[in-house]
């Protein structure tokens, strides 16, 4: 991945960028040298409103990319085109993204949860990693660093 091959990420939408949908490209855009392509376009309504027209879009949307996150105030507002879409990214063999729901008050649909390869908190890191998993299988095999003040690799600072 780098600035010439962003991973391209479709993120769940009803032709409408809910908070959960724009709170997913503030997490990203907070991580550095993470580069990606949102090949999701909510503002791509179809002129003409039959259901055909919009699940063409969305085929589209979804064939283009290559990670599909799957917020759940989409899910809980529209569930049968939710429901599509993760049909489309299943058909297609693209990895599916699970992020809980924001603020911890309620759980992600048991549905959802079955489907997808990762089910995930709402964290910077972790959905960047989980990005690279399911787009490019790569692992980042990070590690944390923990700061313990009045210690050194040899023990306690006198």
């Amino acid at each position: 991945m780098s600035e010439n091959n962003p991973i391209r990420v479709f993120v769940t939408h009803a032709f409408d960028e809910s908070d959960d949908y724009l709170r997913v490209f503030e997490f990203v855009e907070s991580v550095d040298r993470f580069y990606y392509l949102n090949v999701s376009k909510p503002e791509n309504i179809p002129s003409v409103g039959s259901l055909e027209a919009v699940k063409d879009e969305l085929i589209q949307q979804i064939k283009a990319s290559e990670v599909v996150i799957i917020v759940s105030d989409v899910y809980d507002l529209e569930t049968d085109l939710v429901r599509y879409m993760m049909d489309v990214a299943e058909a297609n063999d693209i990895g599916m993204i699970a992020i809980k729901p924001f603020g911890g008050v309620t759980e992600t649909a048991a549905e959802v949860v079955a489907r997808v390869k990762e089910h995930i908190e709402w964290n910077d890191r972790e959905l960047v990693d989980a990005i690279k998993r399911q787009a490019r299988g790569e692992d980042t095999a990070r590690w944390e660093v923990v700061d313990f003040p009045g210690f050194d690799a040899d023990g306690e600072i006198k």
